[in-house]
């Protein structure tokens, strides 16, 4: 396996090259971190899509009437995205509103965003698959944000998919969901899934070859 690299790009490109989202989930687990796989309503928008990068927060509230500027918040959201983020957007699990689109993951793309979250609706699917754009949310509305919801901060914590989400935590989704790395725990989190996945190739060849599963858990310690 590759060595991990030392920025962030090297660093997330190893991550979705090479690791896997329960794997991380594994290894936060012995870590002590329980709680940071989102909830499994959040999905890829599309087939085999992989999201890695560091979070950039959004928190959106539902409205019933027209603001005077709907939008402002919520550009100035977009506009703040830095390399390697990923768009992390809180909308409580709105049914309401539709958060996200082809335009925003135009912007993000040029910014050098990795991906958004959404705990909420999406639309223009087609034209974002297209793109190759990694976006994650809980399903699909065609309506516009405007008068529906509203953009109230960016930059702070978020719970979104049931998981408290700090700015510059790495997030992680590939099909199998979505966990979220506290920084605090970054470095030792995907040393470890790192040799927890090498172990893994080593036991899969000798499950491969017939060798009992007591044999290979005992001999490498992985399941």
């Amino acid at each position: 396996m590759a060595t991990i690299q030392t920025t962030d790009t090297e660093l997330f490109d190893f991550m979705q090259r090479e690791l896997y989202v329960s794997v991380l989930s594994d290894v936060l687990d012995r870590l002590g971190y329980r709680e940071q796989a989102m909830d499994a309503t959040i999905r890829p928008i599309y087939t085999d899509a992989i999201v890695v990068g560091r979070a950039h927060t959004a928190l959106s509230t539902d409205v019933y009437e027209m603001p005077s500027d709907a939008y402002s918040a919520e550009i100035a959201a977009i506009d703040s995205l830095r390399p390697n983020d990923v768009l992390v957007a809180a909308t409580n699990h709105s049914t309401r509103t539709c958060f996200w689109g082809e335009l925003l993951s135009t912007t993000a793309r040029a910014r050098g965003a990795r991906g958004a979250i959404i705990d909420g609706h999406v639309r223009d699917v087609r034209r974002i698959e297209q793109m190759q754009f990694p976006v994650f949310a809980t399903g699909l509305r065609p309506v516009d944000s405007a008068g529906r919801g509203l953009v109230v901060a960016h930059g702070t914590p978020v719970i979104c998919g049931g998981v408290l989400v700090h700015p510059g935590d790495i997030v992680f989704g590939d099909s199998d969901g979505l966990v979220v790395i506290p920084q605090v725990v970054e470095q030792e989190a995907i040393e470890r899934a790192k040799e927890k996945v090498a172990g893994e190739d080593r036991a899969r060849q000798d499950l491969e070859r017939g060798d009992l599963l007591r044999d290979v858990y005992d001999r490498y310690g992985v399941l």
